[in-house]
C-alpha cells in the first residue's frame, strides 16, 4: 500500500507503550523496540498507508511492531525529521497502554524491553526519541496516574529538561 504524505511530507504515527512496573517500587516502563536493520532501539513507530488517519495507524503500527492491541491515550508528542532517505517525516506519538496480545520476533523487530524511565532513556538510540519519552513524562506527570520521581532525588517530578 501507498504511504501517506502531505504537503511533501511522509507521514507516521506510534506510541509510547507504558505499563506499572511488575516490581516492589511499582513505578512506570515503557516499551522500547530493538529494530536489526537499523541496530537500533527506539519507539514503536510507523509510516501511514495513504488512507489511514493518525491514530489508525499508532493502533496497526503498534500491534505489528509489538504484537499488542492497545488502548490508546492522548497525543503526547510530534516529531519531525529528516528520514535515511532524505525526506521530510512527521510522527505523531500517542500513550498507550497494553490490552491484550504478545510479542513475537519478525523482521522489522527481533527483540523489545520494558524499561523504568531513567534506563528507557539511556537506551534509546536518538535524541529525537528522547524528546518524545521526555513529552510523555510531562504528560505522565500531569495524569496523576503515577506519581514519578528520579530515584535517589528528593526533587519534584521530571519535566521534559530533565536529564
Amino acid at each position: 500500500m501507498a504511504e501517506r504524505i502531505d504537503d511533501g511530507v511522509v507521514q507516521a504515527a506510534g506510541g509510547v507503550v507504558y505499563r506499572q512496573a511488575l516490581n516492589a517500587t511499582g513505578t512506570p516502563e515503557v516499551l522500547l523496540v530493538h529494530r536489526p536493520r537499523y541496530d537500533d532501539w527506539t519507539l514503536p513507530k510507523g509510516k501511514l498507508d495513504d488512507s489511514e488517519s493518525h491514530t489508525e495507524g499508532a493502533l496497526r503500527e503498534l500491534w505489528e511492531e509489538t504484537g499488542f492491541h492497545v488502548n490508546l491515550g492522548p497525543l503526547v508528542a510530534v516529531c519531525s525529521y529528516t528520514d535515511h532517505l532524505g525526506r521530510g517525516k512527521a510522527v505523531q506519538y500517542f500513550a498507550a497502554t497494553v490490552a491484550s496480545g504478545a510479542f513475537e520476533p519478525n523482521d522489522e523487530v527481533d527483540c523489545q524491553e520494558w524499561l523504568a524511565l531513567p534506563a528507557a532513556r539511556r537506551k534509546l538510540s536518538y535524541p529525537r526519541d528522547t524528546d518524545v519519552l521526555n513529552a510523555f513524562i510531562v504528560w505522565l506527570d500531569n495524569t496523576n496516574e503515577f506519581t514519578y520521581q528520579e530515584p535517589g532525588t528528593s526533587s519534584p517530578p521530571l519535566s521534559a529538561n530533565a536529564e
